[in-house]
């Protein structure tokens, strides 16, 4: 049982994105929400982030599904979980506004299942063979769609997961949340004060021109938060991307929590509770794999992806398989208890449950873990399919595993090189026991990879 990663033209992972008013206009909004209506005719969801353009795409989208004839259900500003969850409970599917962690400047739409997951590649495609078309069907006046507005159904999420979490196990906690001005502002405060949590906020009112720091929590970016962190002495910090769909951390010590760290320590509580397999990417550090393995857990590997994670999820549970958890290395993780996606909200209140159970502080939890080091890397070449055809051959003595690009397994070292989908690039990362042993690899690649480049000029 494999999921395979199919190449789309306009959509990426994790949607359609680009800068808004170049990449992403009024237009291709209008043409995917009459494309997505002539898919999926029914009910559907449309929710964004708080993007200034937000609106005009929105509209723009909403006016395409009303012209095929379905009824809209606008469901305004909130986590793209959010809108996952509602639509997986109430709606024939959904539309997300959002370019995630993208900058200010970015913006761009998610489709949504009825599921709740993020649409696959084989539905993505005839989406795209859709919008390709010079004309869609539109409806006749006294066939056109209907809209109402239900912004109401957010608190169905947040209560979702505060029901997750009984007996309010944040009680004498402090938590610092920076949501970074986007749609989690109503969320994750709200869902951490409901599990008994002292709640402070950062960044914490909705602005789409984000004043306090970019839509992606990077270390530099959350300083603030980690200074809040040492100053109030909370248990930790907790920030989000643009849409809320990922969760990152800074300690108790307002030390940033590399997001494999954060997957591995919450991997390790989950697995000393259920036994079963671990759903992630061939990007995720093997420190994952390490915890779980010592509690008696299995690792399952796809494609780099939240969607593929997703869908491998569900395909394990409905062959009878046990699957405790999932998600991948950048603070996108997936609780199959709650929904099958990305969820930030999920994860910030598991990782006070997490805390609170352990009696530990965060700091020395991290630091009982398993060491592992990661590097990453990008090399501008357009020339990545090649680079990676060529690299098999160089490295053919050597266990590989061609799931999603290249990796190469040395020891209980590994190299993974993927050429972009999106832009004239390849990507390299390195995951090692050791600082040197990563650095050493992540250079034997380069230089392969600067020699190949040598033997195509």
């Amino acid at each position: 049982m494999a999921v395979k990663k199919i190449q789309k033209q306009l959509f990426g992972t994790n949607g359609v994105r680009g800068i808004a008013g170049k990449e992403i206009t009024p237009e291709l909004a209008l043409n995917i929400g009459k494309a997505l209506g002539t898919m999926r005719p029914g009910e559907i969801a449309v929710g964004r982030d708080t993007r200034t353009t937000g609106p005009v795409l929105a509209n723009a989208l909403k006016a395409g599904l009303l012209a095929t004839g379905c009824r809209v259900v606008d469901c305004g500003i909130l986590p793209t979980p959010a809108l996952q969850y509602i639509v997986k409970e109430h709606y024939d599917g959904g539309a997300m506004i959002t370019a995630s962690h993208n900058p200010p400047e970015y913006n761009g739409v998610k489709i949504i299942e009825p599921d709740g997951t993020e649409m696959g590649d084989e539905e993505t495609i005839e989406l795209e063979e859709l919008l390709s078309k010079e004309s869609l069907p539109v409806k006749l006046w006294n066939e056109v769609g209907t809209e109402r507005a239900e912004l109401h159904r957010v608190e169905e999420y947040v209560e979702g997961i505060i029901k997750q979490f009984p007996g309010k196990p944040g009680t004498g906690m402090t938590v610092v949340v920076d949501p970074g001005s986007g749609p989690a502002c109503q969320t994750t405060p709200a869902i951490l004060q409901a599990l008994g949590c002292r709640v402070l906020t950062i960044n914490g009112v909705m602005d789409g021109t984000f004043p306090g720091r970019l839509p992606e929590p990077s270390p530099e970016g959350l300083a603030g938060l980690a200074a809040l962190v040492k100053a109030s002495d909370a248990a930790f910090g907790v920030a989000h991307d643009g849409d809320a769909d990922r969760a990152v951390f800074v300690d108790d010590r307002g030390v940033f929590v590399e997001e494999n760290h954060e997957f591995a320590l919450i991997a390790q509580h989950l697995c000393k509770i259920t036994k079963g397999t671990i759903v992630t990417p061939v990007s995720t550090s093997q420190l994952v794999e390490q915890v779980a393995n010592k509690e008696g857990c299995f690792v399952q590997y796809t494609p780099v992806g939240s969607i593929y994670v997703a869908r491998t999820m569900r395909e394990l549970i409905d062959a009878g398989t046990s699957v405790v958890f999932g998600g991948e290395g950048n603070g996108g993780l997936i609780f199959p208890g709650h929904q099958f996606c990305r969820d930030g909200g999920m994860t910030a209140a598991a990782m006070v449950a997490l805390v609170s159970a352990s009696g530990k502080r965060l700091s020395t939890l991290l630091n009982q873990l398993p060491k592992r080091y990661m590097v990453k890397e990008k090399l501008a070449t357009p020339h990545g399919k090649v680079i990676i055809e060529k690299l098999e051959k160089y490295y053919s003595g050597e266990p590989i595993d061609q799931t999603d690009g290249l990796k190469i397994k040395r020891h209980t070292s590994w190299a993974l090189i993927r050429a972009s989908g999106t832009e004239p690039l390849i990507r390299i990362m390195i995951d090692a026991p050791e600082k040197e042993t990563a650095d050493v690899f992540l250079s034997e690649i380069k230089k392969s990879v600067l020699k190949i480049l040598d033997e195509l000029a």
